[in-house]
């Protein structure tokens, strides 16, 4: 997220968020190089330092020697002053946690998803509740909640869910009549990508443009733009697993020949797999519930070189290097992540993508794109989801019970 801070019409709020997002993005700096780097006046920087140490959301952390004078303090974000909840709906299973303002799971749960989206939300808030009831009055800031499909985040609605059962379902209001909390929603993949440019590896944070492709049963790619994640008009930029990149067939039934989701999801690449070692034609996909495990096992055996297994993970890295070669060519990323089973074999899957990326100085798009595995791995969603209910704060300085009825992930 951009450091600059924002001056007339929201001048206060918005320049409290410009030094937390700074300090969640640099700790322990002090007075003098939050001023430099946020463009604001010393008098300001003192006063909203002041406005924060008292509500306890900074905390001074030790001196640092400065070219002349005195010592300057350091001030750090304190990650235990707000908690939240966050909630990563699966297909096959849902993940519960608390976390802290720094991006930390301090407890974690997993149960079985249900079979409805009612009984779903019901077992939610129950949790929630439980997790809350533990925690000092006061101190969680909201509920964050992922989950597959197309979310619109400003009205909390999963408008279109991985099951037909799940459209249209009201997930932010449902949550919010049983918890009285905030609750905001998010696209799965979106949540990892978030997740990864703010709490990823170092070397990412303040990308551009950092694309996050998480592979499973589908084939998503989270977009984010400056420290923004893009939705696009309809809320649904990001559909990667449905580019054609190739005439072949696949060997699982899907909607569309030839699309990166067919050719390289999870199921099919246990599909080959299977074929591989059976050599008799398998219809049909692996089970959510068994994908990625079976996945983790094909790389496994790919690592210690089983030649069916270094084979279709090769295959399937192939389809991923042709599908991410575009969007690199559209995009001009300057970041490329992947997420997902695959990349633990990543020594292969980097080998196999990068075939098709360019070679040569001219090829600017290239040059110095970095393209690396989630640092974040099974937990990015997790993260992402935990992260929900302070992105207004960092973005606008205030709590998130200030924000009123729009649930926007956006700044």
């Amino acid at each position: 997220m951009s450091n600059a801070a924002f001056r007339p019409t929201f001048a206060r709020s918005a320049n409290r968020g410009a030094v937390l997002s700074l300090l969640r993005e640099q700790p322990r700096l002090s007075r003098t190089e939050i001023a430099r780097q946020t463009g604001l006046t010393r008098g300001a920087i003192s006063r909203i330092t002041a406005e924060l140490l008292r509500e306890g959301l900074v905390l001074e952390d030790g001196a640092r020697m400065s070219t002349g004078g005195r010592p300057q303090t350091r001030l750090r974000l304190n990650h235990e002053a707000l908690l939240a909840i966050g909630v990563d709906v699966g297909m096959w299973e849902t993940r519960i946690a608390l976390g802290d303002l720094g991006g930390k799971i301090l407890e974690e749960q997993t149960v079985r998803t249900p079979s409805n989206p009612k009984r779903t939300l019901e077992l939610i808030a129950e949790r929630a509740r439980q997790i809350a009831r533990s925690c000092k009055p006061g101190s969680v800031e909201g509920v964050g909640v992922s989950a597959p499909g197309v979310v619109n985040t400003r009205t909390g609605v999963v408008e279109l869910g991985f099951t037909p059962q799940w459209n249209n379902w009201k997930l932010s209001a449902e949550l919010e009549r049983r918890l009285n909390l905030p609750v905001f929603v998010e696209n799965s993949t979106r949540s990892a990508a978030i997740a990864e440019y703010h709490y990823g590896s170092p070397d990412i944070r303040g990308s551009k443009c950092l694309l996050l492709v998480k592979v499973d049963e589908g084939i998503g790619v989270g977009i984010v733009l400056n420290g923004l994640l893009y939705y696009g008009p309809h809320l649904a930029a990001g559909e990667f697993g449905q580019m054609i990149v190739s005439d072949a067939a696949g060997i699982s039934d899907h909607p569309i020949p030839g699309s990166l989701e067919r050719l390289a999801g999870n199921p099919e690449t246990c599909a080959r797999f299977r074929l591989g070692r059976s050599e008799t034609a398998l219809k049909g996909r692996a089970s959510f519930r068994e994908s990625a495990a079976q996945v983790r096992a094909i790389c496994r055996a790919a690592n210690q070189g089983d030649s069916t297994a270094v084979r279709v993970v090769r295959e399937s890295a192939e389809f991923l290097g042709r599908g991410i070669h575009n969007l690199v060519w559209v995009l001009n990323p300057d970041t490329v992540v992947l997420n997902g089973a695959i990349v633990d074999s990543w020594p292969l899957v980097q080998e196999s993508v990068r075939t098709f990326f360019p070679k040569g100085e001219e090829f600017m798009n290239f040059r110095k794109l970095t393209f690396r595995p989630s640092g974040l791995g099974e937990q990015a969603v997790l993260i992402g989801s935990l992260s929900l209910p302070f992105l207004f704060l960092f973005s606008h300085g205030r709590r998130a019970a200030a924000r009123g009825p729009d649930r926007s992930n956006a700044a």
